[in-house]
C-alpha cells in the first residue's frame, strides 16, 4: 500500500467514517484508518487497541484490513468478533486496551458501512476524525510490527449486564433485534433473565430481510407491535443495526419515544444522584426538561449527536443522558456509553420493581402534542448557511432562541427548532405545544422561515 491515502470526500462525518461499501468506502480506506488511528493511539501512548465487527456482509474484510493497519503501527490488537458496538466498547474497557474500533453501518442500509472510535475512555470525533485525513493523506504514520490475537469477551459482557437487573417481579417480554448485530448476545442474555421471552429476527443477517433495523422508525415496529398484542406482553424492546440505540412499545402498542424514556429513567436515578445534571439534545421534548427539574435534577439541553454527549457528560459528571434518536447514556452503575441492551436491562428493572406498567409511567409525564423528526434535503453547502440566516432575523425579530444547535425557537405555544443535519445533506425540523392550535401556529412559523430563505416547507407527519 502506497504511503499516502486520500478518502472520498463524504466519509470523514462528524461523529464516525461511513460510505457505501465499494464506491466510497473501501477495504484500502479501512487499512489506511487503522494506520492512521493507529498513529493517533501511539501518539498518545497506548500500545492496545480492540477491534469489532458488526453483521453486515462487509465488514469481515474492512475488519481484517483494519487489524492489518492497526498493527503496522505497532499496537498489539485484540480482535473480539462479530457483535454490537458497545459490547466492543465494554471490551476495550475490560480489557484495559487504549483505544477502540468498531466496523458497523450502524442503522443505514445494508450497502453501508462505516467506523466509531474511542481513545482511551473517550469518542473520537469532530476534528480527530479530521485529523486521521490529514495523517492518512501525508502519509506520516507510526511504523511498527505489531500483532493481533482473537479475544471472547461474550460472556464477560453478558455477566456484566445481567450484574445490574434489579427486577422484583416476572415480565413477559417482545424483543425484535431487527436481524442486526445484537442478536447473539440478546439470546444468551434472555436465557438468564426472569420472565417470559419473545424474541424476533434474532439470526444476524447483513440483508435486514425482515424490515430496516432503526427503531424510531414507526414502521420498523409493526412486528414488535404485533407480538406485544399476541402475546400479551408487558413491553416490546426493540433495536438498531449495531445496538447503540433502543425502542420502547408500552402493552397498549404505543412507542415510548427516546426522550420520554430518558425522563422514566431520571425519575429512577436522580434519588441516587440529588441535584445531577441531566442532559438531553436539543430535539427532546419540554416534558423532559421538565420532568429532570421535578425530581430534582438539573436539565441541560444540548447539541444532538452521540460523540457529543458522551464528552459533554464526562465534563460535568452527569449519571444520565439521551436523545430523541434513542442513544441512551448510563453513567449510574455503568460507563457512560450508549448501549441499548444495558438501557433495556435497566427499563426491565425499573417497570418490574414500579409495580406499574409502562403505560402508566409514559401516561404520567406532561402531554404535549409534537411533530416527529421532520427530514428534508438541502445541498451540503446550503444546509448551514439557511441556519444562520433565520438565526439572523429571529434576533432581529427579539424571538427566544436557544442557539446550542442549529435554532430552537420558545414561544407561548411551545416551541420549534430548526437545525442541520452533521451526517446527512438535511435540515431537520420539530415542533412540539400543548394543543393542535399551537402546533399549527408553530408549524406555520417554520414554514415561514424556510420560505424567506428560498426553500420549499418539509410535510409535518405523525408526531407524539
Amino acid at each position: 500500500m502506497s504511503r499516502a491515502h486520500r478518502f472520498h470526500s463524504t466519509v470523514l462525518r462528524e461523529y464516525d467514517i461511513r460510505g457505501i461499501v465499494g464506491r466510497t468506502l473501501s477495504e484500502d480506506d479501512a487499512r489506511a484508518v487503522g494506520r492512521a488511528f493507529g498513529t493517533m493511539v501511539v501518539r498518545s501512548g497506548g500500545t492496545s487497541a480492540c477491534v469489532g465487527y458488526d453483521g453486515r456482509h462487509s465488514s469481515p474484510a474492512l475488519e481484517a484490513a483494519m487489524v492489518e493497519g492497526l498493527a503496522a503501527t505497532g499496537l498489539h490488537v485484540l480482535r473480539v468478533g462479530l457483535g454490537p458496538t458497545p459490547m466492543l466498547y465494554f471490551a476495550a474497557r475490560h480489557l484495559n486496551a487504549d483505544a477502540g474500533v468498531m466496523i458497523t453501518g450502524s442503522h443505514n442500509p445494508p450497502e453501508y458501512n462505516g467506523i466509531k472510535m474511542v481513545l482511551g475512555k473517550g469518542p473520537v470525533y469532530g476534528d480527530a476524525i479530521q485529523e486521521i485525513g490529514r495523517i492518512a493523506a501525508a502519509g506520516a504514520y507510526a511504523d511498527g510490527t505489531g500483532g493481533h490475537e482473537g479475544v471472547d469477551v461474550r460472556d464477560a459482557y453478558v455477566d456484566r449486564l445481567f450484574r445490574d437487573y434489579d427486577g422484583a417481579r416476572d415480565l413477559t417480554v417482545a424483543w425484535d433485534a431487527g436481524n442486526g448485530a445484537t442478536g447473539e448476545i440478546l439470546r444468551r442474555l434472555t436465557a438468564r433473565l426472569p420472565g417470559t421471552h419473545h424474541r424476533l429476527f434474532d439470526t444476524i443477517d447483513g440483508d435486514f430481510p425482515n424490515h430496516h433495523p432503526d427503531p424510531t422508525v414507526e414502521a420498523n415496529l409493526i412486528d414488535l407491535k404485533r407480538t406485544v398484542a399476541e402475546k400479551g406482553c408487558d413491553l416490546g424492546i426493540g433495536f438498531d443495526g449495531d445496538g447503540d440505540r433502543i425502542g420502547a412499545i408500552d402493552h397498549k402498542g404505543r412507542v415510548v419515544w427516546g426522550d420520554q424514556l430518558v425522563a422514566i429513567y431520571a425519575a429512577d436515578v436522580l434519588p441516587a444522584h440529588p441535584g445531577a445534571t441531566i442532559i438531553a439534545d436539543v430535539k427532546a421534548s419540554q416534558a423532559l426538561f421538565d420532568e429532570i427539574a421535578r425530581h430534582g435534577g438539573t436539565p441541560l439541553m444540548w447539541k444532538t449527536g452521540h460523540s457529543l454527549l458522551k464528552a459533554k457528560m464526562a465534563e460535568v459528571g452527569s449519571p444520565l443522558a439521551g436523545e430523541m434518536s434513542g442513544h441512551i447514556f448510563f453513567a449510574d452503575r455503568w460507563y457512560g456509553f450508549d448501549d441499548a441492551l444495558y438501557c433495556a436491562i435497566r427499563l426491565l428493572g425499573l417497570v418490574s420493581r414500579s409495580g406499574v406498567t409502562l403505560a402508566d409511567l409514559r401516561d404520567r409525564l406532561p402531554q404535549f402534542v409534537n411533530t416527529p423528526e421532520t427530514r428534508f434535503q438541502v445541498d451540503e453547502e446550503r444546509k448551514f448557511a439557511v441556519i444562520t440566516e433565520v438565526r439572523e432575523r429571529l434576533a432581529a425579530a427579539g424571538a427566544d432562541v436557544n442557539a446550542i444547535d442549529g435554532v430552537r425557537v420558545s414561544t407561548p405555544d411551545g416551541w420549534w427548532l430548526l437545525r442541520a443535519s452533521n451526517t446527512q445533506d438535511v435540515l431537520v425540523a420539530r415542533c412540539e405545544a400543548r394543543d393542535e392550535e399551537g402546533l399549527e401556529r408553530l408549524k406555520g412559523m417554520v414554514v415561514e422561515q424556510l420560505e424567506r430563505s428560498g426553500l420549499k416547507a418539509p410535510s409535518f407527519e405523525g408526531g407524539h
